[in-house]
């Protein structure tokens, strides 16, 4: 029987489906970032050597019942995937827990793609922005920005080590950003707060991706029996395959082809603008700030940087997670480099009359319309990526499996999808579109959500729990610099809140 082939009790359609999309649906197999790392208070982990077997690994002290432990940033040497199912399923998780369902391993290429997807999206139609009411200080957030998240992103990871006092290596005893802070703020709100921060991004940011989708073609086709609401409808049509993706692996394809339309997009726009060289506007790129929409642009900013939600997965899926600090100085680097130029070459080109999406700005309606299709074709390739973390975070909230959570398993025994769980991540697409319909004012909404849990995941909350768990083996100025990260990100985070919710309302009075 091939890989793909229909499982019993699956329904001759959904099997079809199934084999249609095969290529995205790898069977479950073991590795360690879909099952829990082990706390480990002792040193045995990293002096264990081939050969050891699963009643070594999991003794008091070593790994946990069906727990793979990592060393030194990599899985420890000699444990048994098999013996690990096995371990799992005597740990009372149970045969389709999510313990035993595990993803395929990346390369710091792959990791590096979904990065540059989660820093590089549809954002940048959105950056000029920032120029038109920030000016160069606009500028330098593009920059200071990228600087900081690849800071706050490196000891984020940071916080899932720790290093035994004897051997001096490095073992991965947290899994995901909620163990970092269960170990700050203890078990009870921790998880809470987290999950919910975390999801309330990741879900924006699907329904940022589908809003901007209706709007760039409905711009570009107009036409009266299609308004942005139908082609809103239309783009998470082409989105819903996103529900039969399992593994990382599949979704870096997927930001790989993000990242090539990314290049194709920036050549166009960037192409366009130096062509206008001759009219543009030197002087009216400000030296001041406009304090009524500069906040809002400060939250835009910090919401094209928000990729933290995504590390500790990607980090612990890694094939060489010694690799992990250099492929964030690239993409983040990268990132502020072209994101600067991209808004500063854009706003040249249109002054004061630049667009909230610089698309609109483009002269004729047939180059809007080719900009636009492959713009959308970008956000359609973005949306799997925080579609996928945010089903993550549901999963292992309340679908792993009897009885750790509420809920079965959302994987067979097998390891595909059951057809329920595919169902139910079917609805979290339904839902995007529908608050994609409700609220289709692609900046504001950007600004508001990038003040509000953009701040705390990618600056306040990394420096806070670093500060925390790392408190004896930072130096001083280390320990200042993290401090000062946390004051401003609470300060620029109010701000933002409290002008963009102002915006948002000054905007829906206007529409009344």
């Amino acid at each position: 029987m091939s890989s793909y082939s229909p499982i019993p009790g699956l329904g001759a359609p959904v099997a079809r489906i199934r084999n249609f999309v095969g290529g995205l649906l790898p069977r479950g197999r073991l590795d360690e970032e879909h099952l829990h790392f082990a706390k480990c208070d002792s040193t045995e982990l990293s002096v264990l050597g081939p050969g050891e077997d699963e009643a070594v690994l999991t003794k008091q002290g070593g790994a946990e019942k069906g727990k793979v432990p990592a060393v030194n940033g990599a899985v420890a040497p000699g444990w048994n995937q098999q013996a690990a199912s096995a371990a799992g399923q005597r740990g009372g998780y149970g045969e389709g827990s999510n313990v035993n369902i595990v993803k395929k391993q990346i390369s710091t290429w792959d990791a590096g793609w979904n990065v540059t997807n989660a820093i590089q999206g549809m954002f940048l139609v959105a950056l000029p922005y920032a120029v038109l009411h920030g000016g160069y200080w606009g500028l330098l957030a593009l920059v200071t920005a990228a600087a900081v998240t690849c800071y706050t992103g490196k000891i984020l990871v940071e916080c899932l080590y720790v290093t035994d006092d004897v051997t001096g290596l490095r073992v991965r005893v947290r899994e995901s950003y909620v163990d970092i802070a269960k170990e700050v703020w203890g078990d009870r709100f921790a998880a809470q707060i987290v999950h919910t921060a975390q999801f309330i991004e990741l879900i924006m940011t699907c329904i940022l991706y589908l809003v901007l989708c209706g709007d760039l073609l409905s711009n570009s086709f107009p036409t009266d029996k299609m308004d942005e609401t139908a082609w809103t409808m239309l783009a998470t049509f082409l989105v819903v395959p996103c529900a039969f993706l399992r593994d990382l692996k599949a979704v870096s394809c997927l930001s790989f082809g993000n990242a090539i339309v990314h290049l194709v997009v920036n050549a166009i726009l960037i192409g366009f603008c130096i062509s206008c060289a001759a009219s543009w506007h030197w002087s009216d790129v400000a030296v001041h700030v406009d304090i009524h929409y500069f906040p809002v642009s400060m939250g835009i900013v910090i919401f094209s940087y928000t990729s933290h939600i995504f590390l500790p997965s990607l980090e612990g899926s890694m094939i060489e997670r010694n690799k992990f600090n250099k492929m964030l100085y690239w993409t983040h680097g990268l990132a502020g480099f072209f994101k600067a130029l991209f808004a500063y070459l854009c706003y040249l080109s249109f002054g004061p009359g630049t667009r909230d999406i610089i698309t609109d700005n483009l002269p004729t309606q047939g180059f809007r319309a080719i900009v636009n299709v492959v713009l959308v074709i970008k956000a359609l390739l973005s949306y799997p990526l925080p579609f996928y973390a945010a089903v993550e975070l549901l999963e292992r909230a309340f679908f792993s499996g009897r009885p750790r959570t509420v809920f079965p398993s959302c994987y067979a025994l097998d390891g595909y999808l059951n057809v329920w769980a595919v169902a139910l991540r079917t609805l979290v697409v339904v839902f995007s579109m529908l608050l994609a319909i409700v609220i289709p004012h692609f900046n504001l909404l950007m600004g508001l959500i990038g003040s509000f849990t953009g701040t705390m995941l990618s600056f306040v909350w990394p420096c806070w729990f670093h500060l925390s768990i790392k408190w004896h083996e930072i130096p001083w100025y280390q320990k200042l610099f993290n401090i000062c990260v946390i004051l401003s990100g609470f300060a620029v985070g109010l701000i933002g809140i409290i002008y963009s919710f102002e915006a948002l309302l000054k905007t829906y009075r206007t529409e009344l």
